[in-house]
């Protein structure tokens, strides 16, 4: 690409050098409004300025946030860029790249769940749960939440990690997860980057196979979930887990969950 890290650095630095004097105007603006009237009532493009504080070159910092929102795609593409992709950007440069993308992570990272050891008690909940880790992902992977008797997480394992629309599971790593946790049951989850939750017929048979591999282990599979953009498919309100789907809703509902 001809492009080294020293000199992207460098012509950075220029930037906000050019501009150092003038930190005021869209990006100050945008701060103002945000302690004005909160973060709520910024745009994607306000926020943007916010987070990397300065313009680049002659243009104003509002100019280059939407050029950056434009060119990437929206805010969800920024979330799935790799650094050394979006430092490539014009107007964002290493440190700005590095803002944006630290900015999202604290976002997503302050979803998550307080509780370490959470009671969760419905596909819903799992949900709830599973989404500030699963969202903006450009690869599909492979969780299996384990389970004890009262519905309580004792152990969440990534066993697997695929491509942006496959992601092969061994079976070891899934029961392995279960047996090591000593878990009574576990909930199959994994992401389609695509944004569509809906389950693929080789989604369907690796959850049948591996249904019927846990009953060898006296292990119970209450649901499997496809988690896409801002929705999931649960497997088993889908009715597609294999025979004991009824006994596992059973399961969730004599735990206090909602079914």
């Amino acid at each position: 690409m001809g492009w080294r890290m020293g000199e992207a650095w460098a012509a950075d630095e220029v930037g906000e050098a050019s501009t150092g004097a003038r930190k005021g105007g869209d990006a100050e603006s945008s701060r103002e409004r945000l302690f004005r009237l909160g973060a709520r009532a910024l745009t994607e493009s306000e926020l943007l300025c916010v987070a990397w504080g300065a313009a680049s070159g002659s243009r104003g910092a509002m100019e280059v946030a939407l050029a950056v929102l434009k060119r990437c795609g929206g805010l969800k593409a920024l979330l799935q860029a790799e650094p050394v992709e979006l430092a490539h950007v014009p107007g964002l440069g290493p440190r700005r790249a590095a803002q944006v993308l630290a900015a999202l992570e604290l976002g997503r990272r302050a979803q998550r769940t307080p509780e370490r050891r959470p009671r969760l008690r419905s596909p819903r909940e799992i949900h709830t749960y599973l989404t500030p880790g699963l969202a903006g992902l450009r690869r599909e992977v492979f969780h299996v939440l384990c389970f004890n008797t009262r519905n309580v997480l004792v152990h969440d394992a990534r066993v697997a990690e695929g491509t942006m629309n496959t992601c092969p599971v061994d079976p070891r790593e899934v029961f392995a997860a279960a047996l090591v946790s000593r878990a009574t049951a576990i909930v199959l989850a994994h992401n389609h980057p695509s944004g569509d939750p809906e389950p693929s017929v080789q989604d369907v048979a690796l959850t049948r196979h591996l249904v019927a591999g846990a009953r060898l282990l006296n292990v119970k599979v209450l649901d499997h979930l496809v988690v896409g953009d801002g929705g999931f498919v649960s497997m088993l309100e889908r009715g597609l887990l294999p025979d004991g789907e009824w006994e596992a809703k059973r399961e969730w509902n004599a735990a206090g969950g909602r079914g």
